[in-house]
């Protein structure tokens, strides 16, 4: 062929194909001709790319397959040449980082596989200006962290539909940031393999890719497991639901909760892409198709529907309907209305002020109870006190608080006096003047003191009073 369009030794041409695999090459050869769109040099040894290995402007060339060549260091610039490149393979080397702005020249890039490297740094700023990425492989390497913030808002790497991180060492996902990933991409993020150590946001997290049957978690049930954090033992993900320690519980999906008179949005999170167009159904059977709706429903420009001025009647289930280029899918959220109002800040305070003033009252109440109440059984706590003078009056048995009776003996239950304690006849009660008790003896029980037989018993005694 003419200068720059000849076919490279031990190479094999056909039309604008290379194919130069398993020709034991050390380097890329040179010259490559200016027409190739596809070049094939997998299964060789070249180690190094640097950024002079397509001296020339390769504008046609769209597929780059360097697999299988123990590949370990590759120039930030050596992209510089093929600007138009679609697919790039380097999977299965040796690179082990990937450094700032490392792919910043592939703008058209739309699927890179680096997957079984030996990868374990991952520059957040390698996949700058690739916003037609689509597909991303990093399978079996070794990140234990991935930049996912390069997801979070969609305009980092905006097209991409596909991320393999399987069997890597990550231990731990931002399980919130997952979740509030869109659907389409939800569906294409592989995690299995990994040593993730178990907690129940993460099963909720597989357990609603389950319900949504999404690619990623259908295709790798056996494979997504976790490690226990007490005993370091492997379980199946899903096999979490009730079981100790964790005891997780399914969340129910897409369950939205809102007060009276709050504006709420509810997201049809469809994994189509390229919608077609979409439409909302309410509780009551209205179709909301576009913005203004029925007053208080709007349909935004995401596809989101929004509820303004909340009522009663807006709770239930709404329907979002979308149409996608081959299918359908429809998407169900379930919003609860609590029949009042949030408290206000002054209204926190007020309940926290009634509050504290509720436990002090009771706190009064029970001190009161528990020091003012008298004690019926006072008379055995005064064993110990001298015993009052024989010659007491009426007046003094009705205004003295301590009962009219001996002392009990320390240690034993206290007893009223009755007919049994008395001699036969007096009805356990003696006269003033009457013939006294017999003599006293010595002990305990020795002191004794005559009643009269008009007086009024204690007002704090179980014995009936007598007139």
């Amino acid at each position: 062929g003419s200068a720059g369009g000849s076919c490279p030794p031990r190479c094999v041409c056909a039309s604008n194909i290379l194919s130069c695999s398993q020709a034991v090459l050390s380097s890329v050869p040179a010259p490559l001709p200016r027409f190739t769109a596809v070049l094939d040099l997998s299964h060789n040894n070249v180690s190094r790319l640097r950024a002079d290995w397509a001296p020339g402007r390769l504008a046609h060339l769209h597929a780059l397959l360097l697999s299988h060549n123990g590949l370990s260091f590759v120039s930030t610039e050596a992209f510089a040449h093929v600007p138009h490149l679609r697919h790039l393979d380097l999977s299965s080397n040796r690179l082990r980082a990937l450094e700032e702005n490392l792919f910043s020249d592939l703008t058209e890039l739309e699927v890179l596989l680096l997957y079984n490297n030996e990868i374990s740094a991952v520059d957040r700023t390698a996949f700058d200006n690739l916003s037609r990425l689509r597909k991303l492989y990093l399978g079996q390497n070794r990140i234990a962290r991935f930049p996912l913030e390069l997801l979070r808002d969609g305009s980092r790497l905006p097209q991409l539909a596909l991320l393999d991180l399987s069997a890597n060492h990550l231990r731990s996902l931002p399980v919130g940031e997952l979740q509030a990933l869109p659907a389409w991409l939800r569906d294409r993020l592989y995690l299995h393999g990994n040593p993730l150590v178990c907690d129940c946001p993460l099963f909720q997290l597989v357990a609603r890719g389950r319900r949504r049957r999404l690619s990623a978690v259908m295709d790798f049930q056996e494979e997504l497991r976790c490690l226990l954090p007490t005993t370091s033992a492997s379980v199946g993900i899903l096999a979490l639901a009730g079981r100790q320690p964790l005891n997780c519980s399914e969340a129910r999906e897409a369950v939205l909760e809102a007060h009276l008179g709050d504006t709420v949005t509810l997201s049809c999170d469809t994994r189509l892409r390229g919608v077609r167009s979409r439409h909302w159904v309410t509780p009551g059977g209205e179709r909301v198709l576009e913005e203004g709706g029925n007053g208080s429903a709007a349909l935004l420009a995401n596809g989101s529907l929004q509820l303004r001025a909340l009522r009663p009647e807006d709770a239930g289930t709404y329907a979002c309907w979308v149409a996608g280029p081959l299918l359908n899918e429809t998407l169900y959220v379930e919003l609860l209305v609590h029949n009042f109002t949030l408290h206000g800040p002054h209204d926190t305070l007020n309940t926290a002020y009634t509050t504290l003033v509720g436990c002090i009252l009771s706190v009064v109440l029970v001190l009161i109870y528990l020091y003012l109440t008298p004690c019926r059984c006072c008379c055995c706590r005064a064993a110990d006190k001298p015993p009052a003078p024989r010659d007491d009056s009426i007046n003094s048995s009705v205004l003295s608080a301590t009962p009219n009776h001996a002392a009990g003996v320390p240690g034993e239950p206290c007893r009223s006096r009755s007919a049994s304690a008395t001699g036969p006849g007096q009805n356990g009660r003696f006269k003033v003047g009457g013939t006294p008790q017999p003599p006293p003896r010595h002990g305990p029980k020795a002191q004794r003191k005559v009643s009269d037989p008009d007086s009024v018993s204690s007002v704090f005694s179980d014995t009936p009073i007598v007139v």
